[in-house]
């Protein structure tokens, strides 16, 4: 058994599409980065790795690099997938936390939960997104921006 964490933070910015888990929800701003700067899927690629031994998510996709320039970051996850494969690893199960102020993301979880699971080629049992604010404290709280950690567990195929 192979346990890792990962963690990504994006500010909100206007003119951007808010992508979370693979899911587009309507809000007036979006995240700002590289790629679509989907925070969730970020953390996951990165809990991925860093269970797999295999680094982080900037090493292997700089955003120095023009050919990850607004990738969408379920591309980033199915690359993890088949990296954590070679290794001869399969989840066993993925935890992940948004911190957000805004907007709600309850109504979103389930879908994020379903891209995920399709993503990496496991049950829907096997991940769970929980989404929570900071009580308006930090940037988080004045909406300058969002966050997401998450912690898989993996073990040999």
């Amino acid at each position: 058994m192979r346990v890792g964490s990962g963690y990504d933070v994006h500010r909100l910015v206007e003119g951007r599409p808010l992508i979370i888990g693979g899911v587009d929800i309507p809000f007036e701003m979006g995240l700002q980065g590289h790629s679509d700067a989907d925070v969730l899927t970020h953390a996951v690629c990165d809990a991925i790795l860093g269970a797999s031994g295999l680094g982080d998510l900037g090493q292997h996709f700089p955003d120095t690099s023009d050919d990850f320039k607004n990738i969408d970051s379920m591309i980033l996850l199915a690359r993890c997938h088949a990296m954590m494969k070679t290794r001869g690893l399969e989840l066993v199960n993925l935890d992940a936390t948004i911190i957000a102020q805004s907007p709600k993301l309850s109504p979103y979880k389930a879908a994020m939960e379903r891209h995920l699971s399709k993503a990496l080629h496991t049950s829907i049992e096997n991940v769970n997104v929980k989404a929570t604010t900071t009580e308006g404290l930090g940037f988080i709280g004045r909406g300058e921006g969002m966050a997401a950690h998450c912690v898989v567990l993996l073990k040999r195929a």
